[in-house]
């Protein structure tokens, strides 16, 4: 959220009290319905009394809470429509019975949280982190449970692009070898969303601490790991299940790849035409693979 109030929140997070703390990353990770919502759906939603949303606003300065929730309306307005539309619809559509109508809402709200990566702020901040790993000597990758597939779609795609991604991925208790020679000179991309791991956010203390560069793929940028990075990349989690999506998250990782493979020009075919000639060896596929013209057509160089 690009607003001033959103600075105004992280500075003062740490000071505030710990239901005030939970209205505040409502406010930071929920823009959109903080100006669509009531005051008491949203303190539901957030789990909080409605009058720790009041308490909250008058300690950022305002008269009460609708008229904090004025500055979230005026910024959905200022939106492109293609951005508000989806989330407003989702937000204001009536619960229905049906399975048609559970996978509409779900497909809706992803729709949302894709859309949010289209958002000039979001590609500059997936722009950033993709120069720093281009930039990088090595992209370590970590992402636990179901952090794991985006993590592991970096360093898989990545190889194939001829990056120097190494993934940490704990089999044979080996994480911590993965990052013994982790340096000034490197990146670690860390994916992780609430419940955060902690060997994610130990992994993360101990390369910044080796003086690795950290980006970070997360749900907010009030979240314990978003403190010690260099980038965050905020993607949204929430569906109308109970459980979370990593689809969002998945689809950063997927940005970031098209960007390094560009960014990397002839280098990224040549990598590419490596690993096509490699396959055949072993037959992997059922199928030939994509011929290096093909792929060439498909990969725009810069």
């Amino acid at each position: 959220m690009d607003l001033p109030i959103a600075s105004a929140l992280k500075d003062r997070y740490e000071l505030l009290p710990r239901q005030m703390k939970v209205a505040a990353r409502w406010l930071l990770d929920h823009s959109t319905e903080v100006a669509l919502l009531s005051m008491r759906e949203q303190a539901r939603r957030a789990g909080v009394p409605p009058a720790t949303l009041t308490r909250l606003a008058k300690r950022l300065g305002f008269d009460g809470f609708d008229k904090l929730k004025d500055i979230f309306a005026d910024s959905i307005r200022c939106r492109p429509e293609s951005f508000a539309r989806p989330a407003e619809g989702f937000l204001v559509r009536r619960k229905a019975e049906g399975d048609d109508t559970h996978i509409a809402d779900t497909i809706d709200a992803l729709r949302g949280h894709l859309m949010d990566l289209a958002q000039p702020s979001a590609v500059a901040v997936l722009t950033a982190a993709a120069h720093l790993m281009i930039e990088s000597r090595h992209i370590f990758c970590i992402g636990l449970r179901s952090s794991f597939l985006a993590a592991h779609q970096m360093h898989y795609v990545g190889s194939l692009l001829g990056s120097p991604t190494i993934l940490i991925d704990r089999i044979g208790g080996t994480a911590h070898d993965a990052v013994r020679n982790v340096g000034p000179r490197d990146v670690l991309l860390a994916v992780t969303v609430s419940p955060y791991s902690r060997y994610t956010m130990q992994t993360a203390e101990f390369a910044v601490s080796r003086g690795a560069k950290l980006v970070v793929l997360t749900d907010s940028e009030l979240s314990p790991i978003a403190k010690l990075s260099e980038i965050v990349i905020r993607v949204r989690t929430e569906l109308p299940s109970r459980f979370h999506t990593m689809t969002p998250a998945f689809a950063a990782v997927e940005c970031l790849l098209e960007l390094i493979a560009a960014k990397r020009g002839s280098r990224t075919l040549e990598a590419l035409a490596v690993n096509e000639a490699h396959l055949p060896a072993f037959d992997t596929h059922v199928c030939p693979t994509i011929p290096r013209c093909a792929i060439s057509a498909r990969v725009q160089i810069r």
